[in-house]
């Protein structure tokens, strides 16, 4: 897939010279998740990156899982992974697993004990904690550092039968306590689990800690540029002495650039997890969330999310990028692509009193005035009609274009009609509004007498669809996280109580038959699609995906 469109970074630049001068023969790049969740946004940044390098160098990229925690693993987001990658537009060279390579791991983990790079230790996980030290304050050594030789070999091998249980033992690496950079204080490499993986099944009691396996995988399947968030920039020290302690055969190179932050929401799996376990969103594939499953049941096109990608590019210094530009992005595939139709999400009653009862007109409309080659559609009128009661106003202000009594506007693709009495409920609400129109003014006919300042959508009575619209709001008020000084409160004391609004009204017959992820522009309301979870052979949901303009400019120099 051809991907770079003239933007260059420097990961891309480090590639570039790598080849050049013969560092490497061939890129082969890896996408690593670990299993413990759904991705998101941040996620397809980083695919989008490691696919499209390997790709413009006819390089290799791996998909691969680094399921070291069976805790917090499983198939469920194995699959979802999978999917994701696809749907996204890539597909791997090969689909890997950390527990593969388990064998292998062990085997390093006995070279370590035998160099005297590793010892089982004793302490708990709060007393290693403890031992550590500070940033400012150098670390403790633990008493059980200068086991020997044999009595750790001893010992890991009973761990790796069973003997002990979770958290009475570990396996740490024997570096400098005093280093000044923490992650190098002796850490952690294996530590005891008496819990069954998803695919070693039961084999294994103890397993590896992430920053011990991910180098060695790498270097394994052969990668040359492993590329990660920031985060990571303090590992890889730790990273490197990994390998060339392990005394690998292949010696990967670890990059690091800027994770992508959005506003209004958050990026992290634990806190994505949270918003899930504690039913404040409908599962990891909510509109609402951030994960590429939430985006893709919204509505939102891969195209759209990979120029998204693209724009924002790779830099090493951390930004958060407006959602708004991603939505931008979204609005701008979409608006070639999808057909125009009419809606009316909160429907009221209009009854064209000078129409002819019992007579059906059909009329023509274009279905996207971007697309010449989307054709026509033909669509019911009659003396019943459904508008938006958004676009009436019983006591309007000044400039209110649209419908009040005595004002006269054009419905889309059909006449101009002109409100004379409103009709109300023992309540005071208006129920129903009668009109009379000027069959003179149909749309198309040329006319050129006068002129009306409001255009609104409708949709024929008799032949409505009915529809449940979702709209949606921010997940996360931004704004009143920054402004809050109480300590105490968590993100979720910030989540949008008003995030999703559910509307019940009225689409044009021509939607009838739409099937799950089918996407909709309505007119003067936005791009819609059809919700894949909840729609039923008699029932039609609509997600909005984003609203038709949007404040929000990018600059093309």
């Amino acid at each position: 897939m051809e991907n770079t469109q003239g933007k260059t970074n420097f990961i891309r630049n480090i590639v570039a010279e790598d080849l050049k001068e013969g560092r490497c023969k061939q890129v082969i790049t890896r996408f690593p998740p670990e299993p413990n969740g759904y991705l998101h946004i941040g996620h397809a940044k980083s695919i989008i990156l490691n696919f499209e390098l390997a790709d413009e160098f006819d390089g290799k990229t791996n998909l691969r899982f680094d399921d070291t925690n069976p805790l917090k693993e499983s198939t469920e987001y194995v699959k979802s992974i999978k999917e994701d990658v696809k749907w996204l537009g890539y597909d791997w060279d090969n689909m890997c697993f950390a527990s593969d390579y388990f064998d292998e791991m062990y085997k390093r983990a006995i070279l370590l004990i035998k160099k005297e790079k590793a010892y089982v230790c004793d302490l708990t996980s709060d007393q290693i904690r403890e031992y550590r030290g500070t940033l400012t304050e150098p670390g403790t050594e633990s008493p059980y550092r200068n086991r020997s030789i044999d009595e750790n070999l001893s010992l890991f091998s009973r761990m790796q039968k069973g003997e002990f249980k979770d958290g009475e033992k570990v396996l740490r690496a024997k570096i400098d306590m005093s280093s000044p950079n923490i992650n190098m204080r002796d850490p952690i490499l294996y530590r005891i689990s008496h819990t069954e993986h998803h695919n070693t099944r039961d084999k294994w009691c103890i397993y590896p800690m992430y920053d011990f396996a991910h180098p060695l995988e790498d270097a394994i399947e052969g990668v040359t540029h492993s590329i990660c968030t920031l985060e990571f920039e303090d590992h890889r020290p730790l990273y490197d002495w990994i390998i060339n302690e392990c005394e690998m055969e292949n010696r990967p190179h670890q990059y690091e650039f800027a994770r992508l932050n959005l506003t209004n929401t958050v990026m992290s799996k634990r806190k994505l997890k949270s918003l899930v376990d504690g039913n404040y969103v409908d599962g990891w594939d909510d509109p609402r969330m951030p994960t590429i499953a939430g985006l893709r049941r919204k509505g939102y096109t891969p195209e759209a999310v990979r120029n998204f990608c693209r724009e924002i590019g790779v830099a090493k210094a951390s930004s958060i990028v407006d959602e708004r530009m991603l939505e931008h992005f979204v609005r701008e595939d979409l608006l070639p692509k999808v057909p125009r139709t009419m809606a009316v999400m909160k429907p009221i009653k209009v009854i064209i009193t000078n129409y002819p009862e019992g007579k059906i007109e059909m009329l023509t409309a274009e279905n996207n005035l971007d697309d010449p080659n989307a054709g026509v559609r033909e669509i019911p009128f009659s003396r019943e009609i459904y508008i938006d009661s958004a676009d009436f106003m019983e006591n309007p202000p000044k400039k209110y274009y649209r419908l009040y009594k005595g004002n006269e506007v054009r419905l889309k693709n059909a006449y101009f009609v002109k409100c004379n009495e409103v009709i109300k409920d023992d309540d005071g609400n208006v129920v129903e509004l009668h009109c009379t129109y000027d069959p003179e003014t149909k749309s198309g006919s040329g006319f050129k007498g006068r002129k009306v300042k409001g255009t609104i959508q409708w949709v024929e009575a008799s032949n409505a669809v009915p529809a449940e619209f979702r709209l949606y709001e921010p997940l996360i008020l931004d704004e009143a996280l920054k402004e809050s000084e109480d300590e105490n409160k968590s993100f979720l004391d910030f989540v949008n109580p008003n995030s999703l609004e559910v509307l019940h009204g009225f689409v044009e017959p021509y939607v009838k038959n739409a099937k799950p992820q089918d996407k909709f522009q309505f007119v003067r309301i936005g791009f819609f699609n059809v919700d894949p979870k909840y729609t039923e052979n008699n029932k039609l949901v609509f997600n909005r995906i984003v609203s038709l303009k949007s404040s929000f400019k990018i600059d093309k120099k």
